[in-house]
């Protein structure tokens, strides 16, 4: 097997460390080579450049912004931002999300939120984990029940990273309490601004 990279990658490196050097903005560079946090407005910022520039979400589908990269040129890329001390994308939209929903949501989900993740018009959170039920999804108790064209969601969700910045979040809650602990939970996408949702913030010992 030849490991080495072909002229056309070799060439792909070097467009992408260009690309870092004359657009990634020196103030955000240069928290990165501190370790400092950044704001919500640097990865909101670096994101656009990258959507601007086609490459906010380089493995999704092409249809919805992506690249159709090699899985080699992908790694070029990930290798280069991390050496270029560049933000790397938010996950909770771009590797999480936002792949359920070109997966499996309707045309309307996807032509609704795919392009607002891509240039970060959305900020999503996850709404996974609850007091007593962490990475054991099977003993979340968050429920979910119809009131006639609308769910009515009750429960509360706790490690939930950068839910001050959100605009939404993908929340799972048991919709069927009759099915084994497994089974019965349904994901749902919830804008952040839905009356009764409240965001308490948990202080780390860093002071974030």
């Amino acid at each position: 097997m030849d490991l080495r990279l072909t002229e056309e990658e070799v060439a792909f490196r070097a467009e992408v460390r260009a690309f870092l050097r004359d657009n990634l903005p020196a103030s955000i560079r240069e928290k990165g080579i501190a370790g400092r946090k950044l704001t919500k407005d640097d990865y909101v910022r670096w994101t656009r450049i990258l959507a601007d520039k086609g490459w906010a979400v380089p493995f999704w589908p092409k249809q919805w912004g992506g690249t159709g990269w090699s899985p080699v040129k992908q790694s070029i890329f990930l290798d280069e931002t991390q050496r270029g001390n560049a933000p790397e994308a938010i996950a909770f939209g771009v590797s999480m999300v936002g792949p359920v929903i070109y997966t499996f949501g309707s045309q309307a989900q996807k032509e609704r939120f795919l392009p607002r993740i891509v240039d970060l018009r959305d900020w999503w959170c996850q709404g996974f984990s609850e007091p007593g039920a962490g990475s054991d999804l099977a003993s979340l108790r968050t429920s979910a029940r119809r009131d006639g064209d609308s769910w009515v969601i009750s429960g509360q969700k706790t490690w939930t990273t950068m839910a001050q910045y959100a605009d939404w979040i993908f929340v799972l809650a048991r919709t069927n309490p009759q099915a084994k602990k497994q089974e019965g939970i349904s994901f749902f996408l919830v804008d952040m601004k839905t009356p009764g949702i409240t965001v308490r913030p948990i202080q780390t010992i860093d002071g974030g």
